[in-house]
């Protein structure tokens, strides 16, 4: 099994809340974090696929498909996007880190045919990521 990882960068923006609750127990949860003018990240992506490699080809997955891929299902999604209002998946859900790498997983997991979806990583910052296996 050979464990491949491409990498890429979006800037998107975002903000913490909780509908569910009150205005003061959102600000006591999530801090500034809960401004709904939203505050903005440069994040980084790293998709992981694994495989066996391919004896006529020497790869594991067409790189420019899974760039293509990649780019289709998450940078034109994601890109320069205010997740809480433009993107879907967060009209109901709060687009912290960990929400962000599942959404994402779901996005290119349907779309790998020949090398499968191993790990999508989700930097926020250069210190905080989270990484992502699916549902195992």
């Amino acid at each position: 099994m050979v464990y491949l990882t491409r990498r890429a960068e979006f800037s998107a923006s975002h903000y913490y809340h909780n509908p569910e609750f009150t205005a003061e127990e959102n600000q006591r949860l999530f801090g500034k974090s809960n401004n709904p003018h939203g505050h903005g990240h440069n994040y980084t992506l790293e998709v992981t696929v694994k495989g066996e490699v391919d004896a006529s080809s020497g790869f594991v997955v067409d790189l420019q498909q899974l760039k293509q891929i990649m780019n289709s299902e998450v940078m034109d999604a994601l890109d320069h996007r205010h997740l809480n209002k433009e993107v879907p998946e967060f009209a109901r859900q709060i687009p912290t880190s960990e929400n962000i790498a599942i959404a994402i997983w779901n996005r290119l997991r349907p779309k790998l045919t020949v090398a499968r979806l191993h790990r999508v990583r989700l930097y926020e910052t250069h210190d905080l990521f989270v990484d992502y296996f699916g549902e195992n």
